[in-house]
C-alpha cells in the first residue's frame, strides 16, 4: 500500500504560480511512477503530468506543457509539481497519484487539493 498526501493548493490570481507536493509513504513507494491529474467542476478528472520511478523522463498534457514542470525527489519520497503562468481554467481539485508505469494505470491516489485561479 501506498499512501499518498497533496499540499500547496490555494487561490492565486491568473499569471500567478503555485506549487504543489505530494508526499508518499509506504512499500517501495519511491519505485512507483507518480503522476498528477485535475478535476474542474462539473468536468471528469484528466491527466496533467507524470514523471516515471527515476526522474529521467516527464510526460505532459498539452495543456499545461511550457508552463508545468513536474519533479520528484526520491530520498525524501516526494513528488512537485511547478504551475507557472496560471490560467482560470487551470481551476480545479488537484490529484497525485502513483502507479507502476507512468503511462498508468495508476494505482494508489490521494484525496486532493484545490487549486483555484482568479482572472
Amino acid at each position: 500500500q501506498v499512501q499518498l498526501v497533496e499540499s500547496g493548493g490555494g487561490l492565486v490570481q491568473a499569471g500567478g504560480s503555485l506549487r504543489l507536493s505530494c508526499a508518499a509513504s509506504g512499500r517501495a513507494s519511491s519505485t512507483y511512477a507518480r503522476g498528477w491529474f485535475r478535476q474542474a467542476p462539473g468536468k471528469e478528472r484528466e491527466f496533467v503530468a507524470a514523471i516515471n520511478w527515476s526522474g529521467g523522463s516527464s510526460y505532459y498534457a498539452d495543456s499545461v506543457k511550457g508552463r508545468f514542470t513536474i519533479s520528484r525527489d526520491n530520498a525524501n519520497n516526494a513528488v512537485y509539481l511547478q504551475m507557472n503562468s496560471l490560467k482560470p481554467e487551470d481551476t480545479g481539485v488537484y490529484y497525485c497519484a502513483a502507479g507502476i508505469r507512468s503511462a498508468g494505470p495508476f494505482d494508489y491516489w490521494g484525496q486532493g487539493t484545490q487549486v483555484t485561479v482568479s482572472s
